[in-house]
């Protein structure tokens, strides 16, 4: 018998799903004919995979030792462990960090979560941090794998939330997903704005060119969105804006602030080519300046990105005389 006491990484989930990380090469069926059979038990009593753990539970697994080692496994999570503590982790950017949720400054240039199994994302790159540092151990890494909880585009800069525990990542994706966590962008934009705005429109995505169009009314397959702005800084025609977002879809604030003719400066899909020209000699403006500033959480917490230095160099230069 084998006794797994559940620490506070691991609590606060099903149990059949715990186990099924933790004995990774046993079918789901196999765990749920031995939590019937009553050879896997919590604090004693018959389960059914189904509970939720809580800090300093005590799984009791009636194994044979062969048993045990073989459904236990771990030479996948083991390899993988070792792949990702050999990355480099340069462009992680802590910012904050609790015992739960991690917030880094992502540089543009670099995928949130990887499209393929190939890439190389900031998700990567902070799990690689965290070995680097001691923060992640294969033991831990088997039970849990941090991940970013919320996404920006390659080239958006700014804010990346992170949970560092099974408890920091379902807190963020309540928080996501019911919108109780406000979320500030920044951006330069074409044009002079005297005063600030709310849009709403509907969002559709053509997926074969990964671009988005907002219409005025409502059209198949299409999403509601709103955006509201308020101008920080004019000059030079162009205009600093403070971006709240109350609806989250793909591309909104770049697609929105176009179809009312203020695309965001740097930005090639939905941008003025002439201008985005122009600042790209001058600036070396090379993605859109579109900068996720600041995360309020539902406890309070304020979370701010410093600008990255194309954007700082714009900010200043527009509000010159």
């Amino acid at each position: 018998m084998r006794e797994l006491v559940i620490g506070r990484e691991e609590a606060h989930q099903r149990l059949d799903k715990y186990l099924q990380k933790y004995f990774e090469n046993a079918s789901a069926g196999f765990l749920y004919k031995m939590m019937r059979k009553k050879n896997i038990v919590r604090n004693g009593k018959k389960v059914q995979g189904k509970e939720i753990l809580c800090e300093g539970d005590v799984i009791c697994v009636f194994f044979s030792d062969e048993t045990f080692e073989a459904m236990r496994g771990g030479e996948r999570t083991l390899g993988l462990y070792e792949k990702l503590a050999k990355l480099d982790d340069e462009d992680v950017d802590v910012i904050y960090e609790d015992a739960d949720i991690l917030a880094v400054n992502k540089p543009a240039g670099i995928l949130s979560q990887k499209a393929k199994e190939t890439d190389i994302s900031m998700n990567e790159e902070i799990l690689a941090w965290l070995i680097h540092r001691g923060k992640l151990t294969p033991e831990s890494f088997a039970l849990f794998h941090p991940s970013v909880a919320n996404r920006l585009d390659r080239n958006t800069t700014g804010l990346l939330l992170a949970g560092k525990t099974l408890r920091g990542q379902q807190a963020l994706s309540r928080q996501l997903r019911d919108r109780s966590l406000r979320k500030i962008y920044h951006c330069i934009a074409a044009g002079e704005i005297a005063s600030g705005g709310h849009l709403a429109g509907y969002l559709w995505k053509d997926e074969k060119k990964n671009q988005v169009v907002v219409f005025s009314e409502q059209r198949p397959g299409s999403k509601y969105v709103e955006t509201k702005y308020e101008p920080l800084a004019v000059g030079k025609g162009l205009s600093l804006l403070q971006v709240d977002l109350l609806t989250g879809r793909p591309h909104q604030i770049r697609a929105h602030l176009a179809a009312i003719g203020h695309p965001v400066i740097g930005d090639f899909k939905y941008g003025d080519t002439k201008l985005n020209e122009k600042y790209r000699r001058r600036f070396q403006v090379t993605s859109q300046l579109l900068h996720a500033y600041e995360i309020t959480l539902t406890d309070g917490t304020v979370i701010t990105a410093p600008y990255p230095p194309v954007f700082q160099a714009m900010s200043q230069y527009l509000r010159e005389d």
